[in-house]
C-alpha cells in the first residue's frame, strides 16, 4: 500500500496512458465502418454490394466499380428494389463517410443487418490507391 501512495503519480501516468493505447479499439468495435481493404475482401469473398448514396452528379465523377447510385434522400424508398437479397453484405460509400453512416441507420432500419460503411468513404478509397470507375 505504501508503494502505491508514495507513487501515485505514475500509477495515474501510466493508466492514462494504458486507456489512451486502447481508445482505437473500443471506439472502432462499437463503429460498423470498413476500412477500404476490409471493403474490397467483402467484395470478392461474399459477393457484397456497393451502393454509393451520392448525388448523381458526385457518381459520375467517381465511384467504386459495380456501385449503384441511390441518393441518400432517395436511399429509403429505392434500397428494397435495388437490392432484394437482405442477407448479402452492404456496403455504403459516399465521398467523406458521413452519408453513408446516416445511410448505414436507415438501411439496418430495413433489414439489412449486414450492411457496413466505408469509412472516410471516396477519399480513403482514393488514399488507398484503389481504382475509380467514371462514366
Amino acid at each position: 500500500m505504501k508503494f502505491v501512495l508514495d507513487n501515485w503519480m505514475l500509477i495515474a501516468a501510466a493508466l492514462a496512458s494504458a486507456s489512451l493505447l486502447f481508445w482505437p479499439l473500443i471506439k472502432g468495435a462499437s463503429a460498423a465502418g470498413l476500412s477500404p481493404a476490409a471493403a474490397v475482401q467483402l467484395i470478392n469473398r461474399e459477393k457484397a454490394v456497393v451502393i454509393d448514396v451520392c448525388e448523381p452528379e458526385e457518381f459520375a465523377k467517381g465511384h467504386l466499380g459495380a456501385a449503384k447510385n441511390v441518393p441518400l434522400n432517395q436511399l429509403e424508398e429505392k434500397l428494397p428494389s435495388a437490392v432484394k437479397n437482405k442477407a448479402l453484405p452492404l456496403i455504403l460509400v459516399c465521398q467523406s463517410g458521413a452519408r453513408s453512416n446516416r445511410a448505414l441507420a436507415i438501411a439496418k432500419k430495413l433489414g439489412y443487418d449486414q450492411a457496413k460503411s466505408l469509412s472516410g468513404g471516396l477519399t480513403a478509397w482514393k488514399a488507398a490507391n484503389l481504382p475509380l470507375d467514371k462514366s
